[in-house]
């Protein structure tokens, strides 16, 4: 299998996070900060990662997801879809 990235613009990452299967994910690269979401069969995860320290957190639906991540999003930010 290959592994692909694409990118995604900011106003379609809550669409997509919707439509995301378990074998998908995102990553919102900031100057500093990595963050990771994935979606299990029952909640979304998220992996904050700065200066290779992890922190996990688990939401129940995308729009906690959404709501977390308004923290996140920067004017700089890069968002891709794996």
């Amino acid at each position: 299998m290959i592994y692909q990235e694409k990118i995604i613009q900011k106003e379609n990452l809550e669409k997509f996070l919707r439509t995301l299967d378990s074998d998908e994910g995102v990553r919102i690269d900031n100057e500093s900060r990595h963050v990771f979401v994935n979606k299990t069969s029952k909640r979304y995860c998220i992996n904050i990662s700065i200066d290779n320290k992890d922190e996990f957190i688990y939401k129940d639906n995308t729009d906690e997801v959404m709501d977390f991540l308004k923290n996140y999003l920067k004017q700089t930010t890069k968002i891709f879809t794996y």
